[in-house]
């Protein structure tokens, strides 16, 4: 049976990949920050109790992530989903009203929690027959594609999260596992807006698409949900 470890899996695109994938009778180890208050979550995990299993973490606390690795010690793992992240509320502001702090907290959850997960669960993975790493990551974080300017906090930690991405391809090919990062695109989620261009459901559904046919030499490639690749 596949097994994929999923990051902020309480809602949103986290939620709609633990349900297509336990749907597909796939286990899930889900995280959410507070189990507790996760009530969609909970109600997945009802629904499939033989298939998901829901862990507290909070991604930011690099404690916490090491005790699940220790916690999850002899599971294999055959994706690991890195979907966990935050989008600061002072990134509107503009230049001249940075704040610096917002940005060190943005850097740990959007950029420095993926390595540290990879770091964690490495050897999980590559017992995996998968032996894939997904990072969700967002167009803002293009270089190329960046017209308009400001949203330094966000796009940075998105730029940055591309190139843990691709450093993964390089030092984890030996291993065989494949590591990749998309842009689910602008999705009607609590962080996109009820006015984004498609569902939860069409964007965790293209992705799930390229995923399911990724090989060792699409690793360090950036892609959008619908298998378009982007310009870094």
């Amino acid at each position: 049976m596949k097994t994929t470890l999923i990051t902020g899996a309480n809602r949103g695109i986290g939620l709609e990949f633990a349900a297509q994938y336990a749907a597909d009778g796939w286990r899930i180890l889900a995280c959410s920050r507070d189990p507790a208050k996760s009530d969609a979550l909970k109600q997945l995990a009802a629904q499939y109790p033989e298939l998901i299993t829901v862990h507290a973490l909070d991604v930011a606390d690099h404690a916490q992530i090491e005790q699940l690795a220790q916690l999850l010690e002899n599971e294999t793992i055959d994706l690991l989903i890195n979907n966990a992240g935050i989008y600061p509320d002072s990134d509107g502001g503009g230049f001249g009203h940075t704040d610096y702090e917002e940005w060190m907290q943005t850097l740990r959850v959007n950029t420095m929690a993926p390595l540290k997960m990879a770091e964690a669960f490495a050897a999980q993975i590559r017992r995996g027959k998968h032996k894939t790493i997904v990072s969700i990551t967002s167009k803002m974080g293009s270089i190329a594609d960046n017209s308009g300017g400001g949203n330094y906090l966000y796009r940075t930690s998105k730029a940055a999260l591309n190139m843990v991405a691709k450093s993964l391809s390089i030092d984890l090919k030996p291993l065989g596992i494949t590591a990749v990062v998309f842009h689910p695109g602008w999705v009607q989620t609590d962080m996109g807006g009820p006015n984004a261009m498609i569902s939860p459901q069409q964007s965790v559904s293209g992705m799930r698409q390229v995923i399911g046919h990724l090989k060792l030499a699409d690793s360090g490639k950036f892609f959008a949900y619908d298998g378009q690749e982007i310009l870094w």
